[in-house]
């Protein structure tokens, strides 16, 4: 294997991170433009982390989310910086975001689950919204008599929210959101926090 030195690795990570504009992880690094050289996982982290410091101040920053790393914003100019974009981002109704609440902190979790949470019926059309966002998705079936979807979020929810992996969700604080969305709830197997993370 070829070897790169210091300032053309950092040269080809930033260049790599700043091109794509989505998270990408040390794996999918060494598996795509480092194949052909010779690094290692800690250099190559050493690296990583050196390149958050140094943006740590500016207008752009390198951030670690859903599991990789991106450059965005500094959330203090977006306020000033939305006068760019001409179309307006889109309005989610309340209940699909309290659909959207109740699969991310109970995942996975089927429709009917759902329901008995927020108390109404799910529309198709929200799981199909969610689902075409990229946020959602179908992860398994549970094992019970018409073997019903079960859900969970992606880590395009993960970095659209900015968020590194699950454990990072906002806590919930009122007695009646935590009752509403705890009560009965699973603990995740291991294997479906994996394939949100992939």
């Amino acid at each position: 294997m070829a070897q790169i030195n210091d300032s053309q690795l950092k040269q080809l990570v930033e260049a790599t991170l700043f091109v794509l504009g989505k998270p990408v992880s040390v794996k999918v690094l060494r598996e795509t433009v480092l194949a052909d050289f010779s690094v290692s996982v800690p250099r190559l982290k050493s690296l990583l982390d050196e390149l958050v410091m140094e943006y740590q101040e500016r207008g752009v920053q390198l951030v670690n989310v859903a599991g990789g790393y991106r450059f965005q914003t500094r959330d203090s100019l977006s306020e000033i910086l939305q006068t760019l974009w001409q179309e307006q981002a889109p309005k989610y109704s309340r209940a699909t975001l309290e659909t959207l609440a109740v699969i991310a902190y109970q995942q996975p979790v089927t429709r009917g689950e759902i329901e008995a949470v927020r108390g109404v019926a799910v529309s198709s059309q929200i799981i199909k919204n969610l689902t075409d966002r990229g946020w959602v998705r179908v992860v398994g079936h549970k094992e019970v008599p018409g073997r019903p979807s079960l859900f969970a979020t992606t880590a395009e929810f993960l970095a659209y929210f900015g968020l590194d992996k699950l454990a990072d969700l906002p806590p919930l604080t009122d007695a009646e959101s935590l009752e509403a969305v705890f009560s009965g709830m699973k603990t995740m197997p291991e294997t479906i926090e994996e394939s949100i993370n992939e």
